[in-house]
């Protein structure tokens, strides 16, 4: 399976969304460059997508479907105008020990899933975030046999 890289900006946006807003589950969607079949494998240069940037969501509860699928569909416009793809989503869930996806990360994971088969569903961990950074603070899922599942290593 194909790795995924984040910038430092994407991965701060991430994690200063949900820190804004605490008290509230907050998400969005990872955008990625567009990868060109390479021609040669050379050694140790795995395919990997690289999630330049997100672009924050909401922050009160987590919209309904409908307000997702409309800004999901002008994101991938602007995607397809730049060269770019969506690349994943990320999400926060509300209560602090609640790091799990719910029926909502995974139907919007599964969406950009099908305009983009490398897509990730990235849940932030309220628990795991200190200011003294010294761990992830994410767990990244892959889609893999019509399941989402934890690619973390444990």
């Amino acid at each position: 399976m194909p790795g995924v890289k984040l910038t430092s900006q994407a991965y701060c946006k991430m994690v200063l969304h949900g820190a804004k807003y605490p008290h509230c589950a907050v998400n969005g969607l990872l955008v990625g460059e567009r990868q060109r079949p390479r021609k040669v494998h050379l050694p140790g240069s795995g395919s990997h997508t690289l999630c330049l940037d997100c672009i924050t969501l909401f922050h009160s509860t987590l919209a309904p479907v409908p307000m997702l699928e409309v800004m999901l569909t002008l994101i991938e416009s602007w995607c397809n105008d730049n060269s770019c793809v969506v690349a994943g989503y990320y999400q926060a869930n509300q209560h602090v020990k609640d790091a799990s996806p719910n029926q909502v990360a995974e139907k919007v994971a599964s969406r950009t899933a099908e305009g983009f088969s490398d897509t990730v569903l990235i849940m932030v961990d309220n628990v795991k975030f200190t200011l003294d950074c010294t761990a992830p603070t994410i767990h990244m899922y892959e889609h893999h046999e019509n399941r989402w599942r934890c690619r973390d290593p444990h």
